[in-house]
Protein backbone atom coordinates (compact mmCIF):
# COMPACT_ATOMS: atom_id res chain seq x y z
CA UNK A 1 0.00 0.00 0.00
CA UNK A 2 1.54 3.62 -1.10
CA UNK A 3 2.19 6.28 1.96
CA UNK A 4 -1.17 8.22 0.23
CA UNK A 5 -3.19 5.37 0.40
CA UNK A 6 -1.99 4.30 3.45
CA UNK A 7 -2.66 8.46 5.09
CA UNK A 8 -6.09 7.97 3.16
CA UNK A 9 -6.79 4.74 5.29
CA UNK A 10 -6.40 6.60 8.35
CA UNK A 11 -8.75 9.13 7.82
CA UNK A 12 -11.21 7.03 6.54
CA UNK A 13 -10.91 5.40 10.14
CA UNK A 14 -11.24 9.23 11.53
CA UNK A 15 -14.31 9.79 9.33
CA UNK A 16 -16.38 6.49 10.57
CA UNK A 17 -16.48 8.46 14.01
CA UNK A 18 -18.02 11.37 12.58
CA UNK A 19 -15.52 13.60 10.98
CA UNK A 20 -16.08 15.43 8.02
CA UNK A 21 -14.24 13.82 4.64
CA UNK A 22 -11.83 16.94 2.99
CA UNK A 23 -10.20 17.23 0.26
CA UNK A 24 -7.08 14.99 -0.34
CA UNK A 25 -3.90 17.15 -0.02
CA UNK A 26 -1.67 14.88 -1.99
CA UNK A 27 -2.76 12.65 -5.28
CA UNK A 28 -0.48 10.09 -6.91
CA UNK A 29 1.03 11.31 -10.30
CA UNK A 30 -1.28 8.68 -12.42
CA UNK A 31 -4.31 9.96 -10.41
CA UNK A 32 -3.37 13.50 -11.36
CA UNK A 33 -3.13 12.96 -14.61
CA UNK A 34 -6.72 11.14 -15.06
CA UNK A 35 -7.91 14.25 -13.19
CA UNK A 36 -6.23 16.36 -15.48
CA UNK A 37 -7.36 14.99 -18.51
CA UNK A 38 -11.71 14.85 -17.05
CA UNK A 39 -11.05 18.17 -15.78
CA UNK A 40 -9.98 18.88 -19.51
CA UNK A 41 -12.15 17.05 -21.46
CA UNK A 42 -15.42 18.74 -22.86
CA UNK A 43 -16.77 15.21 -23.83
CA UNK A 44 -17.16 14.10 -20.21
CA UNK A 45 -20.07 14.84 -20.11
CA UNK A 46 -21.47 13.75 -23.45
CA UNK A 47 -20.20 10.25 -21.97
CA UNK A 48 -21.12 10.85 -18.62
CA UNK A 49 -24.76 10.99 -20.34
CA UNK A 50 -24.04 7.94 -22.71
CA UNK A 51 -23.33 5.35 -19.97
CA UNK A 52 -26.35 6.60 -17.49
CA UNK A 53 -28.44 6.35 -20.52
CA UNK A 54 -27.24 2.89 -21.27
CA UNK A 55 -26.47 1.16 -18.48
CA UNK A 56 -28.47 -1.85 -17.51
CA UNK A 57 -29.18 -1.20 -13.95
CA UNK A 58 -29.00 -4.33 -11.99
CA UNK A 59 -30.30 -5.40 -8.31
CA UNK A 60 -27.66 -8.10 -8.15
CA UNK A 61 -26.11 -7.76 -5.05
CA UNK A 62 -29.24 -5.99 -3.26
CA UNK A 63 -31.53 -8.98 -4.43
CA UNK A 64 -28.54 -11.63 -2.66
CA UNK A 65 -28.58 -9.33 0.39
CA UNK A 66 -32.19 -9.48 1.02
CA UNK A 67 -32.43 -12.91 0.62
CA UNK A 68 -29.41 -13.34 2.88
CA UNK A 69 -30.82 -11.26 5.64
CA UNK A 70 -34.46 -12.77 5.35
CA UNK A 71 -33.15 -16.20 5.71
CA UNK A 72 -30.74 -15.76 8.57
CA UNK A 73 -33.65 -14.05 10.87
CA UNK A 74 -36.61 -16.62 9.46
CA UNK A 75 -34.19 -19.52 10.56
CA UNK A 76 -33.78 -18.11 14.28
CA UNK A 77 -37.44 -18.28 13.67
CA UNK A 78 -37.93 -21.80 12.59
CA UNK A 79 -35.20 -23.52 14.84
CA UNK A 80 -37.90 -22.22 17.61
CA UNK A 81 -40.93 -23.16 16.58
CA UNK A 82 -39.65 -26.62 15.19
CA UNK A 83 -37.70 -26.83 17.97
CA UNK A 84 -34.30 -28.49 15.49
CA UNK A 85 -31.80 -26.29 17.67
CA UNK A 86 -30.33 -25.10 14.05
CA UNK A 87 -29.76 -21.73 15.38
CA UNK A 88 -31.29 -20.94 19.37
CA UNK A 89 -31.42 -17.78 20.81
CA UNK A 90 -31.62 -14.14 19.14
CA UNK A 91 -29.31 -12.01 17.17
CA UNK A 92 -27.98 -10.56 20.37
CA UNK A 93 -26.99 -13.99 21.70
CA UNK A 94 -27.26 -17.26 20.12
CA UNK A 95 -26.38 -20.30 19.21
CA UNK A 96 -25.72 -22.01 15.86
CA UNK A 97 -25.25 -26.46 15.87
CA UNK A 98 -23.43 -26.11 19.19
CA UNK A 99 -21.40 -22.79 18.54
CA UNK A 100 -22.03 -19.89 21.30
CA UNK A 101 -22.48 -16.12 18.77
CA UNK A 102 -22.76 -13.47 20.79
CA UNK A 103 -22.90 -10.09 19.44
CA UNK A 104 -20.11 -7.84 19.84
CA UNK A 105 -22.03 -4.93 20.98
CA UNK A 106 -24.05 -6.66 23.48
CA UNK A 107 -21.13 -8.74 25.22
CA UNK A 108 -19.11 -5.35 25.85
CA UNK A 109 -22.78 -3.81 26.85
CA UNK A 110 -22.76 -6.75 29.50
CA UNK A 111 -19.42 -7.01 30.59
CA UNK A 112 -19.13 -2.85 31.23
CA UNK A 113 -22.54 -3.53 33.18
CA UNK A 114 -21.11 -6.01 35.63
CA UNK A 115 -17.32 -4.60 35.43
CA UNK A 116 -15.89 -7.42 34.07
CA UNK A 117 -14.90 -9.83 31.74
CA UNK A 118 -16.97 -13.04 31.79
CA UNK A 119 -15.14 -15.60 30.79
CA UNK A 120 -18.66 -17.48 28.92
CA UNK A 121 -18.82 -14.50 26.53
CA UNK A 122 -15.34 -14.83 25.16
CA UNK A 123 -15.64 -17.96 22.82
CA UNK A 124 -19.02 -16.83 21.74
CA UNK A 125 -17.43 -13.26 20.80
CA UNK A 126 -14.18 -14.49 19.63
CA UNK A 127 -15.84 -16.72 16.90
CA UNK A 128 -18.11 -13.35 15.60
CA UNK A 129 -15.15 -11.32 16.00
CA UNK A 130 -12.97 -13.26 13.73
CA UNK A 131 -16.54 -13.71 11.33
CA UNK A 132 -17.15 -10.09 10.85
CA UNK A 133 -13.21 -9.19 10.56
CA UNK A 134 -13.16 -11.48 7.66
CA UNK A 135 -16.46 -10.20 6.10
CA UNK A 136 -16.21 -6.60 7.25
CA UNK A 137 -17.65 -5.65 9.95
CA UNK A 138 -20.62 -3.41 8.93
CA UNK A 139 -22.05 -6.44 6.65
CA UNK A 140 -23.66 -7.18 9.53
CA UNK A 141 -25.58 -3.85 9.28
CA UNK A 142 -26.68 -4.57 6.13
CA UNK A 143 -26.63 -8.50 5.46
CA UNK A 144 -28.08 -9.67 8.82
CA UNK A 145 -29.59 -6.78 10.96
CA UNK A 146 -33.48 -7.08 10.06
CA UNK A 147 -33.97 -3.64 11.23
CA UNK A 148 -32.27 -2.20 8.52
CA UNK A 149 -34.22 -4.55 5.73
CA UNK A 150 -37.29 -2.17 7.52
CA UNK A 151 -34.98 1.01 7.13
CA UNK A 152 -34.53 0.05 3.54
CA UNK A 153 -38.32 -0.12 2.66
CA UNK A 154 -38.73 3.02 4.75
CA UNK A 155 -36.27 5.12 2.85
CA UNK A 156 -38.15 4.39 -0.22
CA UNK A 157 -41.16 5.80 0.95
CA UNK A 158 -38.54 9.14 2.08
CA UNK A 159 -37.52 9.09 -1.20
CA UNK A 160 -40.90 8.84 -2.79
CA UNK A 161 -42.43 11.63 -0.61
CA UNK A 162 -39.65 13.86 -0.95
CA UNK A 163 -39.85 13.65 -5.00
CA UNK A 164 -42.80 15.17 -4.65
CA UNK A 165 -41.89 17.91 -1.89
CA UNK A 166 -43.99 16.19 0.98
CA UNK A 167 -41.10 15.78 2.86
CA UNK A 168 -37.04 17.06 3.08
CA UNK A 169 -34.53 15.06 4.65
CA UNK A 170 -32.92 16.61 8.11
CA UNK A 171 -29.29 15.98 8.03
CA UNK A 172 -27.01 15.86 11.51
CA UNK A 173 -23.64 15.66 12.95
CA UNK A 174 -22.76 12.36 12.09
CA UNK A 175 -20.46 12.71 15.28
CA UNK A 176 -23.49 11.88 17.40
CA UNK A 177 -23.47 8.36 17.16
CA UNK A 178 -19.98 7.95 18.71
CA UNK A 179 -21.35 10.50 21.44
CA UNK A 180 -24.03 7.83 21.78
CA UNK A 181 -21.91 4.76 21.82
CA UNK A 182 -20.28 6.37 24.81
CA UNK A 183 -23.16 7.14 26.54
CA UNK A 184 -24.73 3.69 26.35
CA UNK A 185 -21.71 2.35 27.29
CA UNK A 186 -21.26 4.93 30.87
CA UNK A 187 -24.92 3.99 31.10
CA UNK A 188 -24.32 0.13 31.44
CA UNK A 189 -21.26 0.98 33.57
CA UNK A 190 -23.44 3.68 36.22
CA UNK A 191 -26.64 1.41 36.11
CA UNK A 192 -25.67 -2.41 35.65
CA UNK A 193 -28.15 -2.87 32.92
CA UNK A 194 -27.52 -3.04 29.55
CA UNK A 195 -29.71 0.21 28.29
CA UNK A 196 -29.06 0.04 24.92
CA UNK A 197 -30.39 -3.97 25.15
CA UNK A 198 -33.77 -2.10 25.60
CA UNK A 199 -34.03 0.06 23.25
CA UNK A 200 -31.83 -1.57 20.41
CA UNK A 201 -34.26 -1.77 17.37
CA UNK A 202 -32.34 -4.71 16.12
CA UNK A 203 -32.70 -6.81 18.91
CA UNK A 204 -36.39 -5.70 19.52
CA UNK A 205 -37.06 -7.33 15.91
CA UNK A 206 -34.88 -10.22 16.22
CA UNK A 207 -36.82 -11.10 19.28
CA UNK A 208 -40.48 -10.54 18.12
CA UNK A 209 -39.65 -13.02 14.90
CA UNK A 210 -39.12 -15.69 17.21
CA UNK A 211 -40.79 -15.05 20.44
CA UNK A 212 -43.91 -12.85 18.77
CA UNK A 213 -44.69 -9.57 18.89
CA UNK A 214 -44.40 -6.99 21.84
CA UNK A 215 -44.97 -3.35 23.15
CA UNK A 216 -41.45 -2.62 22.20
CA UNK A 217 -42.26 -2.87 18.19
CA UNK A 218 -44.21 0.60 19.20
CA UNK A 219 -40.69 2.51 19.18
CA UNK A 220 -39.43 0.46 16.08
CA UNK A 221 -42.51 1.94 14.17
CA UNK A 222 -41.60 5.14 15.70
CA UNK A 223 -38.15 5.18 14.57
CA UNK A 224 -39.01 4.29 11.32
CA UNK A 225 -41.80 6.79 11.08
CA UNK A 226 -39.42 9.59 12.21
CA UNK A 227 -37.18 8.34 8.85
CA UNK A 228 -40.15 8.39 6.78
CA UNK A 229 -40.87 12.32 7.28
CA UNK A 230 -38.03 13.66 9.07
CA UNK A 231 -34.71 12.44 8.95
CA UNK A 232 -33.77 9.68 6.36
CA UNK A 233 -31.61 6.74 7.32
CA UNK A 234 -31.66 8.71 11.13
CA UNK A 235 -30.69 5.72 13.26
CA UNK A 236 -28.11 4.02 11.59
CA UNK A 237 -26.39 6.80 10.14
CA UNK A 238 -26.71 8.89 13.75
CA UNK A 239 -27.31 7.15 16.51
CA UNK A 240 -26.90 3.10 16.34
CA UNK A 241 -23.51 2.27 18.43
CA UNK A 242 -23.99 -1.34 16.89
CA UNK A 243 -22.57 0.10 13.58
CA UNK A 244 -19.65 1.98 14.74
CA UNK A 245 -18.63 -1.71 16.86
CA UNK A 246 -18.69 -3.57 13.64
CA UNK A 247 -17.38 -0.85 11.50
CA UNK A 248 -14.01 -1.00 14.31
CA UNK A 249 -14.06 -5.36 13.89
CA UNK A 250 -13.78 -4.41 9.86
CA UNK A 251 -11.32 -2.06 9.35
CA UNK A 252 -9.15 -4.93 8.97
CA UNK A 253 -11.44 -7.03 6.57
CA UNK A 254 -9.66 -8.51 3.37
CA UNK A 255 -13.96 -8.00 2.07
CA UNK A 256 -14.48 -4.32 0.93
CA UNK A 257 -15.60 -2.06 -2.19
CA UNK A 258 -13.05 -1.04 -4.26
CA UNK A 259 -13.28 2.67 -6.33
CA UNK A 260 -11.44 2.74 -9.94
CA UNK A 261 -10.82 6.27 -10.95
CA UNK A 262 -10.11 6.08 -14.99
CA UNK A 263 -13.67 4.52 -15.91
CA UNK A 264 -15.59 6.75 -13.22
CA UNK A 265 -17.74 9.94 -15.01
CA UNK A 266 -18.61 11.34 -11.34
CA UNK A 267 -22.43 11.09 -12.37
CA UNK A 268 -23.00 10.82 -8.31
CA UNK A 269 -26.12 8.16 -8.49
CA UNK A 270 -23.72 5.87 -6.40
CA UNK A 271 -23.81 8.36 -3.42
CA UNK A 272 -27.78 8.93 -3.96
CA UNK A 273 -27.96 5.49 -3.41
CA UNK A 274 -25.32 4.65 -0.61
CA UNK A 275 -26.62 4.49 3.30
CA UNK A 276 -23.28 5.93 4.18
CA UNK A 277 -22.56 8.46 0.87
CA UNK A 278 -19.07 9.87 3.13
CA UNK A 279 -17.36 6.58 2.74
CA UNK A 280 -18.16 7.59 -1.33
CA UNK A 281 -16.43 11.13 -1.10
CA UNK A 282 -13.71 9.55 -3.12
CA UNK A 283 -15.84 9.11 -6.20
CA UNK A 284 -16.34 13.03 -6.37
CA UNK A 285 -14.31 14.69 -8.96
CA UNK A 286 -10.93 15.36 -8.00
CA UNK A 287 -10.98 13.36 -4.68
CA UNK A 288 -9.70 10.23 -5.39
CA UNK A 289 -5.62 10.20 -4.15
CA UNK A 290 -5.11 7.27 -6.35
CA UNK A 291 -6.12 5.45 -9.46
CA UNK A 292 -7.43 2.43 -7.49
CA UNK A 293 -8.68 3.51 -4.25
CA UNK A 294 -10.16 1.34 -0.81
CA UNK A 295 -13.33 2.37 0.78
CA UNK A 296 -12.97 2.92 3.86
CA UNK A 297 -14.46 0.70 6.77
CA UNK A 298 -17.82 2.37 7.62
CA UNK A 299 -18.58 0.97 4.21
CA UNK A 300 -21.69 -1.67 5.02
CA UNK A 301 -21.22 -3.80 1.95
CA UNK A 302 -24.47 -3.59 0.68
CA UNK A 303 -24.15 -2.87 -2.55
CA UNK A 304 -25.99 -1.03 -3.50
CA UNK A 305 -23.15 1.09 -5.27
CA UNK A 306 -21.71 -1.19 -7.30
CA UNK A 307 -25.11 -2.18 -8.87
CA UNK A 308 -25.91 1.54 -9.36
CA UNK A 309 -23.05 2.42 -11.49
CA UNK A 310 -23.00 2.34 -15.03
CA UNK A 311 -19.37 2.30 -15.44
CA UNK A 312 -18.75 -0.64 -13.41
CA UNK A 313 -15.90 2.00 -11.60
CA UNK A 314 -16.75 0.64 -7.65
CA UNK A 315 -16.80 -3.79 -7.67
CA UNK A 316 -16.22 -6.01 -4.33
CA UNK A 317 -13.24 -7.57 -4.01
CA UNK A 318 -10.88 -9.67 -1.56
CA UNK A 319 -8.14 -8.04 -0.64
CA UNK A 320 -4.80 -9.52 -2.32
CA UNK A 321 -6.79 -12.31 -4.24
CA UNK A 322 -9.75 -11.15 -6.43
CA UNK A 323 -13.08 -8.78 -7.73
CA UNK A 324 -16.10 -10.28 -6.63
CA UNK A 325 -18.81 -10.86 -9.56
Amino acid sequence: MSQLLKRRFFEQIKVMFGVEPSKPTAIAPAAQAIHFYKKGNRDLIAEKLHARAHAEHKNTWRNRRWITLIIANLLFTFSFFLDIQILEGALTASRFVGFHLIDLNSALQVMLAHKHIINNLIIGTGTVLVLWALLGGRTFCSWVCPYHLLAEWAEKIHLFLARKRLVSDQTMDRRLRTVFWVIFALLAVATGYTVFEAISPTGILSRALIYGPGLALLWVLALLVFEVFFSRRAWCRYACPIGLTYGVVGIISPVRIKYKLDGCFHEGDCRKVCLVPHVLDTVIKGRAVDTEVPIGPDCTRCGLCVDTCPTGSLSFEIKGLSKLG
